[in-house]
């Protein structure tokens, strides 16, 4: 009886002092001060001149210049931002507080001193360290940033979930940057060193797109809702005021850095900035569609046929030959995985590449897709992991495999009968389905979708996951000279990964992952 008194007391206080917490840290009454919108695009200026060119020869189209390696990636971003004349409209999940990170945002301060509008959109749980720089953008009469779904307990900031964990548990993970109005760089890549990382070491794969033509209208359209939208606030309203004026030093610091000149270096041999100078930039042309969640899902009032996955499903179930799937986290869930089977087994060709359980660096998600492999493989369905980029397999403390590998896969890239291909922000688990706000490009590139379909079983970068003949799993890595090893678990894994991956299915909590 004293126990059941005790637990009924503790509750009551727990019930007490998050009711408390709610009300000593309620959201500001009003988001902004006004609503803004999209600037005209900026034909006069140097990038608009050099785009309306290639689009007069290309009328109604839209180019495309994928962006598959990271240091091009962090190099188009800066060079377009020194372009930029007009305006730069961005929106990232995560901004970090590091050497790509820092330099990134000091072409933003940079851009918006010589009088371009910046408008900078980030979501609240990606910005750890930045409050002040970002406080001290915001300074800036020509630029503006807002928080998506922010945390208004700033230190120790995730103890908000605690009293508001409905509204900040859905997340903005769109990645966009628009420059001009002429031009978008939309993808998988966050802003941070280990997306932009490249060669040995640790970082992720991933893919960009640099986009012109009619779609970047609707890319700007699509900000502005955002922008707009009812869980974005100005900064000002959520961080204290800047004191110091950083930025700048951090950043030049971080150039000077012996990763920052490799970087730097990466900006003056990038095409990119012969193609301007010499007014040759060269795309592929087709026709891009833009796929985006509607802002209001991230206070959960978006309608389900109104979510970007239905889109997604709608474009999967037109195919009648093959299906290139890759994503970095992947929980088919029960609907999902019936689409998926089923499309196996009327013929299509359905190829899945996701991390292996060495590779992850989100060991629950990788937990909760273990429970779908098997029955994926029986209907048919081709499945590749991921090798790990890491140099040490074996020696690996809880916590570390707790937080998985640094080194994996991150892309989320679709390919459709080797014609269409989607890049964007869209993992194939239940948070972007349901939770999250994605975007992305469906491209009509059979250029593309075939570079997708060659790599995606590429043995040097993958197990091969099959079912043998006595039910069991199966991963087949080949060697550069031809020759084969076989696991009969998890390759590269200890029996402690394993086992907590075990616990991990256990948990109720595939519906937020």
């Amino acid at each position: 009886m004293r126990l059941v008194k005790f637990f009924v007391v503790v509750v009551a206080a727990c019930a007490v002092g998050i009711l408390l917490l709610r009300l000593a840290y309620p959201l500001p009454v009003s988001n902004y001060s006004h609503q803004t919108s999209k600037k005209s695009p900026s034909w006069d200026g140097p990038l608009g001149a050099v785009i309306d060119a290639a689009m007069s020869r290309n009328p109604g189209r839209d180019g495309v210049r994928p962006l598959r390696n990271g240091r091009a990636a962090f190099a188009a971003r800066a060079i377009l931002s020194r372009e930029a004349v007009s305006s730069i409209d961005a929106q990232y999940y995560i901004w970090q507080d590091d050497v790509t990170g820092l330099m990134l945002l000091d072409e933003l301060r940079s851009a918006a001193e010589r009088g371009v509008r910046v408008r900078l959109l980030v979501d609240d749980n990606g910005i750890n360290g930045l409050d002040e720089l970002l406080a001290e953008l915001d300074d800036l009469p020509t630029a503006s940033v807002r928080l998506f779904n922010p945390f208004t307990l700033r230190s120790p900031k995730y103890l908000s979930y605690i009293f508001d964990f409905n509204r900040l548990n859905r997340r903005m993970h769109n990645k966009s940057i628009t420059f001009d109005g002429v031009a978008t760089i939309i993808g998988g890549r966050n802003i941070g060193d280990i997306y932009f990382n490249y060669g040995s070491g640790t970082h992720y794969l991933d893919v960009d797109v640099i986009a012109i033509g009619p779609i970047v209208e609707e890319v700007s359209d699509a900000f502005d809702t955002y922008w707009n939208s009812g869980s974005a606030y100005d900064a000002a309203v959520i961080l204290a005021p800047s004191t110091n004026k950083d930025l700048e030093n951090l950043a030049n610091a971080a150039r000077a850095s012996a990763g920052g000149v490799g970087y730097q270096k990466a900006i003056k041999e990038n095409t990119l900035t012969a193609g301007l100078a010499e007014k040759t930039l060269k795309f592929e042309w087709s026709d891009v569609t833009l796929f985006a969640d509607n802002p209001s899902k991230g206070l959960g009032e978006a309608s389900a046929e109104d979510l970007l996955v239905e889109r997604l499903i709608q474009v999967a179930q037109q195919s009648k030959s093959s299906i290139d799937l890759v994503s970095a986290y992947f929980i088919p869930g029960k609907r999902g995985a019936e689409i998926l089977e089923g499309l196996a087994r009327s013929g299509v060709d359905v190829r899945v590449l996701t991390n292996s359980l060495d590779a992850t660096d989100v060991m629950p998600v990788h937990a909760a897709y273990m429970g779908y492999r098997e029955d994926l493989l029986n209907s048919g369905v081709k499945l590749f992991e991921l090798r790990s980029l890491r140099e040490e397999h074996r020696k690996r403390s809880i916590p570390e495999i707790l937080a998985g590998s640094a080194s994996g896969l991150h892309a989320k890239v679709f390919g459709f009968d080797q014609e269409r291909v989607f890049i964007g922000s869209y993992n194939l688990d239940p948070r972007s389905a349901q939770l999250n706000t994605e975007m992305g490009l469906l491209i009509e590139s059979p250029s593309i979708a075939a570079t997708l379909a060659s790599q995606i079983q590429r043995p040097k970068i993958s197990y091969r996951v099959t079912v043998s003949d006595d039910g069991t799993l199966v991963w087949t890595a080949e060697s550069e000279s031809g020759g084969t090893k076989i696991y009969t678990f998890d390759p590269e894994t200890t029996k402690l990964q394993r086992t907590l991956t075990v616990f991990a299915r256990w948990l109720p909590i595939e519906w937020m992952l």
